[in-house]
């Protein structure tokens, strides 16, 4: 799997803290907790030792997966994004074509989805039908029940503050 994945730096950010967290705390926590069990004598019927070994085991591969994850990072700065079309940052506001369905979205990259908010990840297959798309246009995206067709009803980036972002297109001079 040596697919590139795009990032905020506030992404980065927050999925390096989470692997230092681990490394740091968490697997130092599950350490100690092994090495105490072990004292208590026999380890094969020892069950704190073995959920101990367990849990380390968990978080070596979860650490792991943030260190492939890091690696494969590129970081992107939305900012310096087209903001005629759609790209990582875009906060989307669709209409389903057939039910007449609205729904916003904004793409981000790992480490800073959230469903709960409609944070998605750029690099889901449902995102990946958007990118480069502009206001106005139908996008077909294939979904788990099928083929949906949507109206992409608003296109806007917002900074960290949930103001309005500047295009990076246009020059300090120019109108706007």
């Amino acid at each position: 799997m040596d697919e590139r994945i795009p990032m905020t730096q506030t992404g980065y950010n927050k999925i390096r803290a989470e692997l230092e967290h681990l490394e740091t705390v968490v697997l130092s926590e599950v350490t100690q907790r092994i090495a105490i069990a072990r004292e208590e004598g026999d380890l094969s019927e020892n069950a704190e030792y073995h959920g101990a070994r367990e849990t380390q085991g968990m978080v070596m591969a979860k650490i792991q997966f943030l260190r492939d994850k890091l690696s494969r990072a590129y970081v992107i700065d939305p900012a310096r994004v087209p903001h005629d079309v759609v790209a990582l940052g875009a906060t989307i506001t669709l209409r389903d074509v057939d039910s007449g369905e609205e729904e916003t979205f904004t793409l981000v990259g790992a480490g800073e989805e959230d469903l709960d908010t409609n944070r998605i990840l750029i690099t889901s297959p449902f995102s990946k039908g958007f990118i480069g798309k502009k206001k106005g246009d139908v996008v077909e995206v294939t979904v788990p029940r099928g083929t949906q067709r949507y109206e992409i009803l608003d296109l806007r980036y917002e900074d960290l503050d949930g103001r309005e972002a500047e295009s990076p297109l246009r020059s300090e001079n120019s109108p706007g």
